[in-house]
């Protein structure tokens, strides 16, 4: 057998002793990651998210330093870093908007009534341009 032939019939070998054929069950999710994974405050935690992509995107747009972002939030530069890897645990739901309010962003608040038991009611968080 040559090299090539031994290569790959020991290659082909290998691959079906490593990957064994197994049929896996797979569970639909939600549509809410916190929730599929056992938080208590899932709806909070996916607020807080959505409300600091806003800020992170406008951020972004506005191509200004950690530094020069701080003192416009009026937070430490650490915070800065903070926010753009979204470690949120430091930032409430309403800091969030104040940072969004800083930013030159309407923050608006809609409470209505649910248009039927066919929708689940919940916050949602919009993007105005």
């Amino acid at each position: 057998m040559g090299d090539i032939a031994w290569f790959v019939a020991h290659t082909v070998i290998g691959i079906v002793r490593i990957m064994p054929r197994r049929s896996r069950a797979v569970d639909a999710g939600s549509g809410n990651v916190f929730a599929d994974l056992g938080y208590a405050d899932a709806k909070e935690r996916t607020l807080k998210v959505q409300l600091a992509m806003e800020v992170n995107r406008l951020l972004k747009a506005r191509g200004t330093t950690q530094a020069e972002t701080a003192a416009a939030l009026g937070i430490l530069q650490p915070h800065v870093s903070d926010l753009g890897r979204y470690r949120l645990d430091r930032f409430s739901v309403e800091r969030l908007m104040g940072f969004l309010v800083a930013l030159g962003r309407d923050v608006e608040i809609r409470i209505s009534a649910r248009p039927g038991r066919a929708t689940r009611a919940g916050v949602r968080v919009s993007h105005a341009s």
